[in-house]
């Protein structure tokens, strides 16, 4: 972000020279530290180029597994120009080597370092703030926004900065894929959607992807939706997000009792309930009383408003956003389809930038209606090609039974419902098949119905 020539409305920006040195002198003293510091400092974190030079260096070969010693760092750093002259270097690196105070305080030098680097953000970030609300045009509310996303960067240690070598991120990457083959792997596995079908062909709900659930007025996405929320919550003791902009708040959570305790709404809306009915919406409500699930109907709600609540919300886990057609860009356009190609890209960024998977609902187009079969495509998304560019998933959901009775045709005994799984990016696309029973709005895999 800032480096050493860097002045800030005629304030130099701090840092710890000390520090710095002392870090640095650390490894050239005692080599074996540098695996904890690659954990808690990136090249960034130091102020000087030089530093920021040398601790690159020292990562790389950490990362490449060559030996980090005097005399190895002496040769990265003459073939890497850092310093002037080899006699500079070797002067420079035999005075970090001197000045250590006690390598024993490390974590101390460290803590020092992360600070001003803390501060040195915050002061370009208020900097570029004051700068861009003294040009003309400039727009309060995107500006407070820009402003909120920035300083939500520096407290979650996503500071801008430029390219970063693969020697970097292969740590981060080798850690993961060890976690996922460690006694722990469930905690770093996808999250379950409680239907083991959908999960075999996802891969369960990962972190950042944006996974879009689309279908035709009456397929039942929105309480398929809020089952996978339930299940989430419930039975993966899961902290869950819903955003409903079609129905309030007391109607998502009438769905919600009738499908876990196998009531139906109808009753439940006509106050038609029996003893024994009181007795299982009891139950089920001790459930959903105990579980995590955040519910906000607010109408009209922009990507900027939701993401502003989202990041309130502590070990948040999942985002369901019901629909997205009935979102807001916050701005005033005639171009309805670049609006709905904004909010799905913003929406991207949202899941990359909490980490969370964000399931987002979508009507579709009425082509699917003339079309022979019904069976919806990715062409079919109403409004925007971007939601198909910018999902990492896109689901669709078909209830052939729904268009027999609207033919006139009886009703099935078993109603099927096909998940479609049209575009995955990290894996094969196919058909989930699961079952429907319309009068508790709720889904079933073909095991739990057999066993019903």
């Amino acid at each position: 972000m800032a480096n050493e020539n860097s002045m800030l409305l005629g304030i130099d920006l701090p840092y710890s020279l000390e520090a710095e040195q002392s870090v640095l002198g650390a490894v050239l003293v005692e080599p074996g530290v540098l695996s904890e510091l690659v954990e808690k400092l990136k090249p960034e974190c130091f102020y000087r180029t030089q530093h920021k030079a040398l601790f690159g260096e020292m990562v790389r070969m950490f990362t490449s597994g060559e030996p980090v010693d005097f005399i190895t760092v002496l040769e990265a750093a003459r073939e890497a120009e850092v310093f002037q002259s080899e006699q500079e270097a070797k002067v420079y690196l035999s005075h970090l080597m001197e000045i250590v105070p006690s390598v024993k305080n490390l974590s101390a030098y460290v803590d020092i370092i992360l600070d001003k680097q803390l501060l040195r953000n915050l002061m370009e970030i208020s900097g570029d703030i004051m700068s861009e609300a003294r040009e003309s045009g400039a727009e309060g509310r995107l500006l407070l926004d820009s402003a909120e996303q920035r300083i939500y960067d520096v407290r979650q240690g996503r500071a801008a900065k430029g390219l970063v070598p693969i020697s970097e991120t292969l740590i981060e990457t080798y850690d993961r894929i060890n976690k996922l083959n460690g006694e722990d792997r469930e905690q770093y596995l996808g999250i379950k959607t409680g239907y083991s079908a959908v999960d075999e062909k996802i891969g369960g709900l990962n972190k950042s992807d944006l996974i879009i659930l689309a279908a035709r007025p009456g397929m039942g996405k929105t309480s398929f939706a809020l089952n996978i929320a339930a299940n989430v919550a419930i039975k993966s003791k899961k902290k869950v997000a819903v955003f409903s902009l079609e129905m309030s708040s007391e109607q998502i959570t009438t769905r919600m009792l009738s499908c876990e305790a196998c009531v139906e709404s109808r009753r439940i809306r006509n106050g038609s309930l029996e003893p024994s009915d009181w007795i299982r919406l009891t139950e089920a409500a001790q459930f959903l009383n105990k579980s995590n699930i955040l519910i906000d109907d607010t109408a009209g709600i922009t990507v900027s408003e939701i993401k502003a609540k989202l990041r309130r919300i502590r070990d948040l886990d999942l985002v369901i956003i019901d629909y997205l057609q009935l979102m807001s860009s916050g701005k005033r356009s005639d171009n309805r389809v670049q609006e709905v190609s904004e909010m799905t890209r913003n929406l991207k960024l949202m899941a990359k930038e909490l980490n969370v998977p964000v399931v987002v609902l979508s009507q579709l187009s009425r082509t699917t209606e003339s079309r022979q079969g019904h069976k919806p495509m990715l062409s079919d998304l109403r409004e925007s090609g971007s939601i198909e560019q910018d999902a990492d998933i896109v689901m669709f959901l078909y209830r052939e039974s729904y268009y027999q009775l609207q033919e006139g045709q009886p009703a099935p005994e078993q109603d099927t419902v096909e998940c479609i799984v049209s575009k995955n990016r990290h894996g094969e696309t196919g058909t989930a098949v699961l079952r429907w029973d319309g009068q508790y709005t709720r889904f079933y895999t073909l095991e739990e119905y057999r066993s019903e």
